[in-house]
């Protein structure tokens, strides 16, 4: 064999990841309410882009797709095809008809929305309304050290020690933070949470005090051994235990982290009317864009070649930044129509009825490849007379025996089956295992228990009722 240096010329084609590229796909991949925040920062960098008018969004970026088939160029030192003193005029003549506002609305308000305290500016908003004998500080770094729970990490002795007063004045000021509202802030542990919270439960009987001093054993299913402790019968056990459920044991969790977004925002609504789904991808939280008319002037001088190619620099780039915009809603409701008949029945009759599905299969019927649908359903959710799932919902995997049967359908029957059985001789999971293989859903005791435990559902010994 010979070794050596030698040329040679060879023709090979590959896909170049161009920067225009990498930034379609990113957009592709962002949710409504991320793509929104993208188009701002873009509206900052590029001084050529514009927020336009609803009214004239639809012409404007039927105008823009067209004359963007065409921003291309052979080189970075040769001519832009682009007539951008073309696309100026028709934008002027847009211009020339857009809706004039009414005047009568000019001081209507528009709405907004506002986002729920947290839990220490709600605990702070009570207590700066009230009139105390200990200094507001010492109640303000109590509140300020409660986890998200509303729980207190902090001992007494730690309290002190760090505000530098006695034993006796912190837990005067614990006291007056367990008595604000929500009751339960401030405990130190689950009893005292559920304890702060019996004023609410006035009708409790007698023993739920006592009762509460036994929350291990409850929730490990001991009923025998507090009914032996109490000297109560079993029956009388589980009935208190349905008085403690009506407390929470998480007072702070129904109020929103610093900074958390409450709320879903579905990137694709699905609704039925007259017997047939409409599709409509919800971009109504991302700005229309447009060219700055601005620049045409700078277009239209000739000898400032430095100024007009990073015109028409910025041009291009905003013209690929709309088309891709474009691109994705185009994307995402073709996925979307692809999905509505594949799952047409879920649609109108419920999870059951779901049906399994792959990205593959929605990649073959769209025309495209498997990562563009992964990337266009990623982190995107979707609206549906079924209430609002993510995209991957419905990818859902069938077992092995039952091609037409999904997992969270197996999940339904389940759930259907331990609702309908007897409280006082529960189903044991083999037995559920025996009645899924007769309604032709085969699959073991182990997976039975896999699915009740995500569903949240004790097991036998905890459901049974004496």
């Amino acid at each position: 064999m010979r070794i050596g240096y030698g040329l040679r010329l060879e023709q090979t084609q590959k896909l170049i990841m161009t920067p225009e590229l990498r930034q379609a796909i990113t957009i592709l991949q962002l949710s409504a309410l991320e793509l929104s925040t993208f188009v701002d920062q873009q509206l900052l960098e590029n001084p050529l882009l514009e927020v336009v008018e609803d009214s004239a969004a639809g012409s404007n970026a039927e105008k823009e797709n067209e004359s963007g088939q065409s921003e291309q160029r052979t080189d970075s030192d040769s001519t832009w095809d682009m007539d951008w003193e073309e696309y100026f005029q028709r934008q002027e003549e847009r211009i020339t008809r857009e809706y004039e506002p009414d005047p009568s609305q000019k001081n209507r308000l528009e709405p907004f929305v506002a986002m729920a305290p947290t839990l220490q500016e709600y605990l702070l908003e009570q207590l700066h309304v009230q009139k105390l004998t200990v200094p507001v500080k010492y109640m303000e770094y109590i509140i300020g050290n409660l986890d998200n729970n509303g729980y207190l990490e902090l001992t007494l002795e730690s309290i002190a020690k760090e505000l530098k007063i006695s034993i006796e004045m912190a837990e005067k000021s614990l006291n007056i933070v367990q008595g604000l509202d929500p009751l339960g802030v401030g405990a130190r542990s689950l009893e005292e949470c559920l304890r702060l919270q019996l004023p609410l439960i006035p009708k409790a009987p007698a023993k739920m005090s006592e009762f509460l001093k036994h929350l291990e054993d409850l929730a490990a299913g001991r009923i025998q051994r507090i009914a032996a402790q109490m000297q109560i019968t079993t029956a009388e056990v589980q009935k208190l235990a349905d008085w403690v459920r009506q407390l929470d044991p998480k007072p702070g969790r129904r109020f929103s982290e610093s900074g958390e977004i409450r709320y879903i925002v579905p990137d694709v609504v699905i609704e039925e009317i007259a017997g047939e789904f409409i599709i409509l991808v919800n971009d109504i939280t991302v700005p229309r864009l447009g060219i700055n008319q601005a620049y045409r002037k700078a277009l239209s001088q000739s000898g400032e070649d430095e100024t007009r190619k990073f015109v028409e620099q910025r041009l291009n780039s905003a013209a690929w930044l709309i088309r891709s915009i474009e691109q994705r809603r185009t994307t995402l409701y073709k996925v979307a129509n692809a999905i509505v008949k594949r799952q047409a029945e879920f649609l109108r009759k419920g999870v059951r009825y779901l049906h399994p599905l792959n990205l593959k299969d929605i990649a073959e019927e769209v025309g495209v490849h498997e990562s563009t649908v992964s990337r266009a359903t990623a982190n995107k959710y979707v609206q549906t007379p079924r209430g609002i799932f993510e995209f991957k919902f419905f990818f859902a995997s069938g077992i092995k025996n039952e091609q037409g049967v999904t997992t969270e359908g197996i999940k339904q029957v389940l759930k259907d089956l331990i609702a309908g059985e007897s409280s006082k001789a529960p189903f044991s999971d083999q037995k559920l295992s025996e009645l899924l293989k007769e309604k032709g859903m085969e699959i073991s005791r182990r997976t039975v228990a896999k699915y009740r435990d995500e569903l949240g559902i004790p097991s036998t010994a905890l459901r049974k009722r004496y």
